[in-house]
């Protein structure tokens, strides 16, 4: 991966690129973008955008490097990726809005989701949309006449796809009318964050290296089945700190308990606990109530689930 100090220029160099990406989109004639508009937009993917780990994105960059074998990277080669790498955050962004709506969230890398903020409300809706399509701007850019557009395209239109399949099986089984403790187990968890959160947090980073190396994504499936899995461990770790984790340190408040989402932790509380934990996990979990959240809580740390992760 390279030394400590190539890192962090190669990150440094990565982050260098966004001003570009976003001022191209800014000036975007199909746009005919307004100065307020344009304030607007610029506005709206700093607030959201900055402030991200990269990881998703600096992982085209870094898995490049690797395919390479050795040789160094040209500046077309760095660029090339950077701009995917670019284009995951930008997809990253465009879920953490709309999730961030429909999870009800408060703040998000430390400070309010861009929902909440008095002058955007339900507006967030169409700038996560107007995000994603930009995405599409951005690789047509630099890649249409490249001999992966297409599989690059269909690439990541699925990943989006399946992303939301996840993001639908979450909603569904933490929604009001279908809230039912007895459907949360392993299998369920699994299938979730396999859609939610493996295949586009993990795969698809990996598969944009491959394509721009002139590899085929298919001919690697043990690859794939290694990120899946990593992405169902990540999202364990992130179910871990959603309830257990300082906020000034996540820059989020958790909320899983109260919005009865099938996390990592309820299912394992539900495998090991006792009659009289379970009563107090059917009769607590999901209730948006300070107390009933304390007595989730109790159950988990009373299974030593706060340091099985």
């Amino acid at each position: 991966m390279g030394s400590e100090l190539e890192l962090d220029e190669a990150r440094a160099r990565f982050v260098g690129l966004y001003d570009r990406l976003k001022d191209e989109l800014l000036q975007d004639p199909v746009f005919d973008l307004m100065d307020e508009a344009r304030r607007y937009v610029e506005e709206m993917l700093d607030y959201n955008i900055r402030g991200g780990k990269l990881n998703r994105g600096f992982s085209v960059i870094e898995t490049y490097k690797l395919l390479k074998d050795g040789e160094d990277m040209s500046e077309e080669e760095f660029f090339l990726a950077g701009v995917l790498g670019w284009s995951l955050e930008w997809l990253q962004v465009c879920l953490l809005v709309l999730d961030d709506i429909m999870d009800n969230s408060t703040t998000r890398r430390g400070q309010l989701c861009w929902y909440k903020l008095p002058k955007v409300g339900s507006r967030a809706i169409n700038d996560g949309v107007f995000i994603k399509g930009s995405i599409h701007k951005m690789v047509k850019r630099y890649f249409r006449e490249k001999p992966y557009y297409v599989d690059l395209l269909e690439l990541s239109d699925e990943i989006a796809l399946q992303t939301s399949f996840g993001q639908m099986l979450d909603l569904v089984y933490s929604h009001e009318s279908e809230r039912d403790l007895s459907k949360y187990n392993m299998p369920a968890y699994r299938r979730i964050v396999q859609y939610k959160t493996s295949y586009y947090s993990f795969y698809l980073p990996i598969a944009c290296a491959l394509l721009l190396h002139g590899e085929k994504p298919e001919n690697f499936t043990d690859v794939k089945n290694v990120l899946v899995e990593m992405g169902i461990l990540f999202q364990a770790q992130d179910d871990f700190l959603d309830c257990f984790g300082d906020p000034e340190v996540t820059g989020k408040i958790g909320t899983d308990i109260e919005d009865h989402k099938c996390s990592w932790l309820i299912v394992q509380a539900l495998e090991r606990g006792s009659d009289d934990q379970l009563k107090v996990l059917y009769d607590n979990y999901g209730k948006d109530d300070p107390e009933c959240i304390t007595q989730v809580k109790n159950v988990y740390k009373e299974l030593d689930l706060e340091v099985c992760v």
